[in-house]
């Protein structure tokens, strides 16, 4: 009983949909489609549809790898026409990838004609070139036509397709994969088939290898264009067992002599997927733009290999700086992403780690090996029941003669007399009479024995499962001699390296041009770089009612320390500092400073020095500058006070002695050493005051005396013996100045 639909509706009928569910089962059917159909490889063959049918494609038209090409033209109709209903611009695209020999490791289409180059130029049209399978690509096949792999119709459904390749060689890692689909990618490089072949017999043997163990024969990807993989083996065996990760993966290089001193870096390998046209002309711009002060010049001296030459500013320039240099800011250096998310037995996607797609292809190689087993036992079985069949005739050759001869229906006669099968009747009568000779009867009989002996062994293969992976051991064997190391095709092309150990702040200062500048920092906050070293700064301009607070030379190179009132310390380089022209830019958009706080001071960063730091209430201590700078906008809280005290002033350590004077004018001198050196905090009582606080701070060597200069610019210099009275411990009230200290109360005037 069918389910009653009721009357038909009519054309203009309109039927209500919950638009929510409708979305849901459209974009889940089509999220599925991407998934299974599009982006993401089987495990077992390491392939995509597209790439599938392309190869089943060329399969079927005979195209061997001994044999002679064919345009691609013709290959990709083919394909659109019989299996994959797309565009044949995706499709010969697909084909050009297979072919080319930077993308894929081991290429499955071998292509005549203009497919790319690793510049990134475009193949040339599919009416242009033309290609066949390669070994690889057979290998992949091999077994094809003997029920190794399931078939499923095509969309027209006027042919058949298989679902999977029977895959004897290793593509999945051995070539690489990358996809978007909906919610899910993968990325795998390529590999070293031997390598894989090794870790394979491994695994034969020991089910139970780790991924640790199988990295004793796979060290990391093999890619096709080389390079040098500086990523650690730990975080290698780290993305290999989670199945995501990356690999750090850098530009070969040397150096060569060009004579009196002076030397070239060459390039000869880069990184896998960066197009070498891409590369050169971003190096060409940083060139432009002056961020690669150590570099002069490149030039691209490529014929069929990659040669990149670098010519360095001058002789005295290290290389290796340079190229850590380039390594930072260009393709040099690049990035390989692992992602192992792949069809796990054509159904599921799965994120699986190294020995997961390993065991999975191995499996499938079993499998495969079982279905081969069975198609072949299945043929020795139909030829050993016609050989049956011919046998008797032999021994009775007169009477199914005459039989043949006089009767009616000769094969119910045969079936009947000699108790034969529908098939060996039908054999009998279709043998040859140039066969009824006595020789040929000695070559069925052999025949019959061969067969007999090799149908045993198939059964006994069929029922033991240590014949059956020692079977696949033997293929995997093949395999690897056929793509061993001692090949040109098979050697590793990607070797491994640790990263040297470079002064990131060398480097850093390597990527900035060295110039000198002034910083001009004003009252209100606002700050600019003018080139050259000035001494002469009454020309400045500044807004109206601003004036100059500091101004300080440096180079374009240094770092500049800055400390507000609030205890803060702010870096910045002083390459990115506003240039000359104008008021400059205001701290406040380059730094996050709070509105309630000022600049107390600036000056160049000296990883070597060390800085007093006071607060208004006279408090204080020795902060070594490296302890100042501060890798955020946010900066870095250094000395701890509350309103209504603030930090004063930052002081350069120096001598042996301290000399503090306070508002109500009372000096006191007490040794440097009784400051403490902190990294932050609150700091120390370092003179006590009644009333007011701190007026100014110098530190001195005893042994020069304490020097300060008037008003009038007139200087005095007092030795140890002059300041017997104000010497002290840190802490103490001190006492009045002498006569001649400046009335500003400060030590400059």
């Amino acid at each position: 009983m069918g389910k009653d639909l009721g009357p038909p509706r009519s054309p203009d009928e309109i039927e209500p949909i919950d638009l929510k569910k409708a979305l849901e089962e459209r974009y889940l059917a089509y999220a599925l489609s991407t998934i299974m159909h599009r982006a993401l490889p089987d495990v077992r063959d390491g392939l995509k549809p597209v790439h599938r049918r392309i190869i089943y494609a060329m399969s079927e038209m005979g195209l061997r790898s001994a044999g002679s090409f064919r345009k691609c033209a013709k290959i990709v109709g083919e394909v659109m026409g019989n299996f994959h209903p797309h565009g044949d611009q995706s499709i010969y695209d697909a084909l050009v990838r297979l072919a080319q020999d930077f993308a894929v490791r081991y290429p499955l289409v071998n292509g005549q004609g203009n497919f790319g180059n690793i510049d990134g130029d475009n193949a040339a049209a599919m009416r242009y070139t033309e290609s066949k399978m390669t070994a690889a690509a057979e290998l992949i096949l091999e077994g094809i036509d003997e029920d190794a792999v399931d078939f499923r119709t095509t969309y027209d459904e006027e042919n058949s397709e298989p679902t999977v390749l029977p895959g004897a060689f290793p593509n999945l890692l051995a070539n690489g994969s990358t996809g978007i689909a909906v919610g899910m990618a993968t990325s795998i490089p390529p590999h070293n088939a031997a390598e894989l072949c090794d870790a394979a017999l491994h695994l034969i043997e020991h089910p139970d290898a780790s991924v640790e163990d199988l990295m004793e024969f796979i060290p990391g990807p093999d890619l096709p264009t080389g390079g040098v993989m500086v990523e650690s083996r730990g975080s290698i065996l780290e993305s290999y067992r989670t199945g995501r990760g990356g690999f750090r993966v850098r530009a070969r290089w040397e150096t060569e002599d060009t004579g009196r001193g002076g030397y070239q870096i060459v390039v000869t390998e880069i990184p896998y997927m960066v197009q070498k046209a891409r590369l050169i002309e971003k190096i060409a711009e940083l060139l432009n733009a002056r961020k690669l002060p150590l570099l002069d010049d490149v030039r691209d001296e490529s014929a069929e290999d990659v040669r990149l030459v670098l010519i360095p500013k001058s002789r005295t320039v290290d290389p290796q700086l340079l190229m850590e240099s380039l390594f930072r800011v260009t393709d040099l250096e690049s990035r390989i992403p692992l992602n192992m998310n792949v069809l796990s037995m054509g159904r599921v996607p799965k994120v699986m780690a190294l020995n997961e797609v390993l065991w999975e292809w191995l499996e499938h190689r079993k499998d495969v090996l079982q279905r081969r087993s069975r198609h072949r036992l299945a043929a020795i079985e139909r030829r050993l029941e016609i050989l049956g069949g011919l046998l008797i005739a032999y021994l009775n050759l007169d009477e199914v003669i005459r039989i043949i001869r006089e009767e009616d229906e000769p094969k119910e006669v045969l079936i009947a007399t000699f108790t034969l099968t529908e098939l060996q009747a039908e054999s009998i009568l279709n043998m040859r009479l140039r066969h009824l000779r006595r020789l040929e009867e000695m070559e069925i009989r052999r025949e019959f024995d061969e067969l007999t002996e090799e149908k045993a062994k198939i059964e006994g293969l069929l029922s033991s499962d240590v014949k059956q992976w020692q079977a696949v051991s033997w293929q995997v064997k093949e395999v690897k001699k056929t793509f061993g190391k001692d090949t040109k095709l098979g050697r590793r092309r990607t070797q491994f390296a640790d990263a040297p150990e470079t002064d990131l702040e060398a480097i850093q200062q390597a990527m900035i041009e060295k110039e000198p500048i002034t910083v001009v920092i004003s009252e209100k906050g606002w700050i600019r770089a003018l080139k050259g070293h000035m001494s002469d700064l009454s020309s400045l301009a500044f807004k109206d009612g601003d004036k100059l607070k500091t101004a300080f030379p440096a180079q374009t190179t240094d770092k500049i320390i800055l400390v507000t009132t609030g205890g803060k310390a702010f870096t910045l380089g002083a390459d990115k500092l506003p240039g000359g022209r104008g008021h400059g830019e205001p701290l406040r958009i380059m730094v996050e400073m709070d509105n309630d706080q000022d600049i107390v001071t600036a000056f160049v960063y000296d990883a070597t020095a060390k800085m007093i730091i006071v607060s208004g209430e006279g408090n204080g201590f020795v902060v070594a500058e490296s302890e100042l700078v501060a890798n955020t906008r946010k900066g870095k809280q250094v000395m701890n006070v509350k309103l209504p005290d603030e930090t004063r002033m930052v002081v350069p350590v120096s001598g042996d002695s301290v000399a503090v004077i306070g508002e109500n004018r009372k000096l006191l001198v007490f040794p440097l050493v009784q400051i403490p050196e902190m990294s932050r905090g609150k700091g120390v009582r370092l003179q006590r005051y009644k009333d007011g606080g701190i007026a100014d701070l110098k530190c001195f060597a005893m042994a020069d005396g304490l020097s300060w200069a008037d008003s009038a610019g007139r200087s005095f210099t007092r030795n140890r013996e002059e300041l017997t009275e104000w010497l002290g411990d840190r802490a103490q009230a001190g006492r009045i100045a002498p006569k001649g200290f400046p009335r500003s109360g400060k030590f400059t005037g």
